[in-house]
């Protein structure tokens, strides 16, 4: 039962972080929303891994943790180096 409660919770948050990628008003908004899907994507495994009884889906969730590190760092230096990811500041 514990574990059916706490993949709901994975299972809204990821409903919530999908539209906050979706919607999400700036791009470092979208590129965090997608961090925290992969985030909840780990939790998941695990969650699974335990469910099922099979060890073997930690490994996975600690190779996609990983991923998820490098890729977000990757995306978020593009974003640094390109010239047009980030408005301008508004000037007053």
């Amino acid at each position: 039962m514990m574990y059916f409660v706490a993949m709901v919770a994975v299972l809204v948050s990821l409903g919530l972080a999908l539209t906050r990628a979706l919607l999400g008003p700036t791009m470092f908004d979208r590129v965090l929303a997608g961090n925290t899907i992969g985030t909840l994507a780990v939790l998941a495994l695990a969650l699974i891994g335990f469910v099922t009884g099979r060890p073997e889906f930690l490994d996975i969730a600690i190779l996609y943790t990983l991923l998820n590190l490098v890729g977000t760092i990757a995306v978020l230096r593009y974003f640094k180096l390109s010239e047009s990811a980030v408005p301008a500041a508004p000037e007053e």
